[in-house]
């Protein structure tokens, strides 16, 4: 049921939704929708959207490639059409590194550079690369690589927030909770996420290299051995700041470490996360996911738990909870995961003709109106991920 539930998700309702927003005048895919699914077609266009659009119709072709090669082939078009957007508009061919944000026409909105940003731009030019053999875009994607390496890092770890000529600013885009965070856990995770796959497809020592020291920083100064959670926020010397727990990240950083170390091919770095990754699924498991619903709160502040249900913690619990069953056979994950899955149905697809999944809904299933259908962060990435991981692994 789940695997049908999710090939059905994939192939009938995101995939025929983010085909609708392709741009065929300016490039790219339209950046801006609203809740009552009005698009502005001149509204911007996040290249972390469309990093994650790449990612996500090159991961479509290489998923559907042999059961439905109709739909991988028009993916595979949908991935060039993304492609030739982010590599002729999105790349500073100057200073290097990819902006933050570009105008409906593919011009510089916000010039900004952001860590973060680069990691995706790496994550789906490595997998643009797995999925149509472009040799232009795995030589784009060490370009990346070569200058977050270069620009980002100090002598402890990497900093985030840049202006264009890689000047520091405050790191407002990542950071929330009323703090200013000069490093993040989410970046970390992310870089990890995109050196996973750009060694995958190059086995490079270099990223092996710098993958396993992102690996080192998670352990050593992240993970929160005592009480089996990430750390969220950091000063420059990565001290912790705030009192903050993201289920979210947790449930997603679980698997995505995992993943990192399966591709390594280290058996004793795998064996010792698996038991690390195990230990925050159970955590998140006793107390983040609400059985009776079947779905997952949001976060911890302080003493605050938010519990809007967002879309991609609710898709990433469904991945991290089946990785938590696989790894450890233990079927109350399974059963979860099964749960959750009926709550997104129910819940957070919006059923309305030609939309996708609201981005909030309350702990009830109301739909929260704050963020917007289509944005710099709501993408096909998170749900689209969750439906082609549960193709591929196979659980029931």
């Amino acid at each position: 049921m789940l695997i049908s539930d999710c090939k059905k998700e994939l192939t009938s309702h995101i995939i025929p939704f983010w085909d609708a927003l392709i741009d065929r005048e300016h490039g790219g895919f339209y950046g801006q929708m609203d809740n009552d699914l009005v698009l502005d077609k001149k509204g911007g266009k996040g290249v972390i959207l469309n990093s994650r659009i790449l990612w996500f119709y090159s991961s479509v072709y290489l998923t559907l490639r042999e059961s439905d090669p109709d739909i991988a082939a028009r993916a595979l078009d949908n991935a060039a059409h993304a492609y030739d957007f982010l590599s002729a508009h999105c790349v500073d061919r100057e200073y290097g590194g990819v902006y933050w944000m570009m105008a409906y026409d593919g011009s510089p909105l916000d010039t900004m550079k952001h860590t973060y940003n680069q990691a995706f731009a790496i994550y789906a030019l490595s997998t643009y690369f797995e999925a149509s053999g472009n040799s232009d875009a795995l030589e784009l994607a060490f370009d990346l690589f070569d200058t977050v390496e270069e620009k980002c890092t100090d002598d402890i770890a990497y900093m985030e927030a840049f202006d264009r000529t890689w000047h520091l600013i405050e790191n407002d885009a990542l950071s929330e909770n009323g703090l200013m965070a000069d490093k993040t856990m989410n970046t970390v995770l992310h870089l990890i996420e995109a050196y996973t796959v750009l060694y995958k497809v190059s086995h490079d020592e270099r990223v092996s290299e710098r993958l396993r020291f992102l690996l080192d920083i998670t352990e050593n100064k992240i993970f929160d051995h005592d009480n089996n959670k990430l750390l969220v926020f950091f000063d420059r010397e990565l001290n912790v700041i705030g009192d903050i727990h993201s289920y979210g990240h947790d449930i997603e950083a679980q698997w995505l470490i995992d993943r990192a170390c399966d591709v390594l091919g280290d058996e004793a770095l795998r064996e010792k996360w698996a038991a690390y990754d195990l230990r925050i699924a159970e955590n998140i498991y006793n107390i983040a996911y609400d059985p009776v619903s079947g779905s997952l709160n949001n976060e911890r502040d302080n003493d605050f738990i938010n519990t809007k249900r967002i879309w991609w913690v609710q898709a990433e619990t469904v991945v991290g909870f089946v990785n938590a069953y696989q790894h450890s056979g233990d079927k109350k994950f399974l059963t979860a995961a099964v749960k959750v899955m009926e709550w997104i149905k129910k819940y957070q697809i919006d059923p309305r003709k030609g939309s996708e999944w609201w981005a909030e809904v309350d702990k009830d299933g109301k739909p929260l109106l704050d963020f917007t259908m289509v944005n710099e962060w709501k993408c096909p990435y998170h749900n689209g991920r969750m439906c082609m991981e549960i193709m591929a692994r196979k659980p029931e």
